[in-house]
Order: structure tokens, then C-alpha cells, then sequence
């Protein structure tokens, strides 16, 4: 029985918001299954009743936030009132803010610790591949409304958006263009130029 009083999902639930915030603080490296059940004030076994290692923590963080962000993606494109290409604009500039202020998280959702090491858990695949498959269905229906050419094949359209937010969101995270305001500029390039001149009223 853990030190303090959980119930099963509970306890999970605030192991992993714990870690999260320990991932802001320290990074990955300052990030273990026992200083995380001293935060939690449990036992140090606790936390191996619900992560066999400290890979399967990471990544259930990483579920949180793929989570996370596809809620802000959905409130975006369901916002009424705005126009399809006001919905892009925000889109655009809802990722890089998400990436510049959560830098830890994001580089654990998108980064080599994880993917490069082919360590991800079947729960994170099962969030993290229908994520980007939600960019590609936004990015049909952009296609739908007239903003986004037509032409280009849906996926391959996609993929190359997401790989210029990509870029500019690990520009910023990693120092290169420290001024936020060279972000909103580039944001607004990147309107500029995946939508139809068109729709730019």
C-alpha cells in the first residue's frame, strides 16, 4: 500500500502529472521513477506498479500531451465565427506556441528519444498516429474550402506543413531565433504561403 491513500487510476494520474512537471523542470535527465515517487510522497515501488521503466513514463507523458494538443487543434478548427483561413492562421500559431512553451515536452512528443530508439509504447502510437492523421483530415478540408491548393496530394501536403512548423518550433526551442517576434513573422510567412492569395482579405 503506497504512503499515501490513491486509487489505482488515481495514483497513475498523478504520477504523470508529476513528471510532467519534474520534465519541465530538470528535462529528461533529471527524471526517474524514484525521485518521482519521493515528489509524490509514495513508496519507491509504487511508481512500478503502473510503468515497468522510466521509457514507458516518458511516454505516457508524451500521450498527455499529444492529448493535449489535439483538444487545442479540435477548438480551433470548431471555432465559430472565424473564417477557414483565420482557423490556419491559429492553427499555425496554436503549435509553435505550444512548442515554445511546453520545449521539454514537445522534444519528448517529436523527438529521437523515443522514435529513434523505436521505444514507443502501443498507447502512445495509438494517440501520437491519429494526431497527425487529424492534420491531414484539417488539411483536406482546407483543401475543401478553396484555401489550400487543391492540387497537391492531401498527405504529401500535409506532411510538408507540418514539417515547416516543425522546423520554425525547433528553430525557437533551440535558441536560433530567440525573439518571438521573428516567430510571428515567420508564422505569417507560412500563412502566406500555403494559402490562396485569394482568401487574404
Amino acid at each position: 500500500m503506497e504512503k499515501n491513500s490513491y486509487h489505482h487510476g488515481d495514483l497513475r494520474s498523478s504520477l504523470v502529472d508529476a513528471a510532467s512537471i519534474m520534465l519541465k523542470e530538470s528535462g529528461i535527465d533529471g527524471l526517474s521513477l524514484r525521485k518521482l515517487a519521493d515528489k509524490v510522497g509514495v513508496s519507491r515501488t509504487a511508481p512500478y506498479h503502473h510503468f515497468k521503466d522510466k521509457n514507458e513514463l516518458l511516454c505516457a507523458i508524451a500521450e498527455q500531451g499529444f492529448m493535449h494538443w489535439q483538444q487545442d487543434a479540435t477548438a480551433i478548427f470548431n471555432s465559430v465565427g472565424l473564417t477557414a483561413r483565420e482557423k490556419y492562421r491559429q492553427f499555425i500559431r496554436g503549435y509553435i506556441a505550444y512548442a515554445a512553451d511546453n520545449p521539454e515536452l514537445y522534444d519528448l512528443m517529436f523527438g529521437r528519444t523515443i522514435w529513434k530508439q523505436n521505444s514507443a509504447t502501443q498507447s502512445l502510437r495509438n494517440i501520437a498516429y491519429p494526431s497527425f492523421h487529424q492534420q491531414v483530415e484539417m488539411t483536406k478540408e482546407w483543401q475543401n474550402t478553396g484555401i489550400m491548393p487543391a492540387t497537391e496530394d492531401t498527405l504529401r501536403l500535409a506532411q510538408v506543413t507540418w514539417g515547416t512548423l516543425h522546423g520554425i518550433a525547433r528553430l525557437l526551442i533551440d535558441g536560433i531565433y530567440a525573439d518571438r517576434s521573428h516567430i510571428d513573422e515567420m508564422c505569417e510567412c507560412a500563412v502566406n504561403l500555403f494559402t490562396r492569395s485569394h482568401d487574404r482579405e
